[in-house]
């Protein structure tokens, strides 16, 4: 899978390597975008080659998505679980603060429909709050999330 913002950077790369703004790209441009972004000859058999390469549907063009799988590497499977930690950590922490206090978690719990009171979340906190600065980092609910 690729990232969305990843997805994003490469949409305007498509629409310069997309000549004829037809919304597919042929080998014919893709020689000739190639050409002038490395500055090097690539032959027909190279630029078809490629196209084949990423053509999902066979019409030997590439539209926005095959011309993606082409260019941009997927997404590891460390970074789509650090992605979803990431998101699983906003739910929590304080906006703006980047880090989960037991208030914060108190409140997330709470929407989860288990009722926690604050020591509660401070014996949670405790537990995962590897500097003892009182709140969860997101390494440490990395940590947390690996236990």
């Amino acid at each position: 899978m690729v990232h969305a913002a990843t997805a994003e950077r490469f949409s305007s790369l498509f629409a310069s390597f997309d000549r004829d703004a037809d919304g597919r790209i042929s080998a014919v441009e893709l020689r000739l975008c190639m050409k002038a972004a490395l500055g090097e000859e690539v032959s027909a058999e190279d630029a078809e080659a490629l196209v084949a390469s990423a053509d999902a549907d066979g019409d030997r063009l590439l539209d926005e998505q095959e011309f993606l799988r082409l260019v941009a590497p997927p997404e590891t499977e460390e970074e789509e679980r650090c992605r979803g930690l990431r998101e699983a950590f906003a739910m929590y922490e304080v906006k703006g603060e980047g880090c989960i206090t037991p208030s914060s978690l108190m409140r997330m719990l709470a929407r989860l429909g288990s009722e926690q009171g604050i020591e509660e979340c401070r014996a949670m906190i405790h537990r995962f709050d590897l500097n003892g600065d009182g709140v969860v980092c997101f390494d440490e609910f990395k940590v947390m999330m690996d236990a």
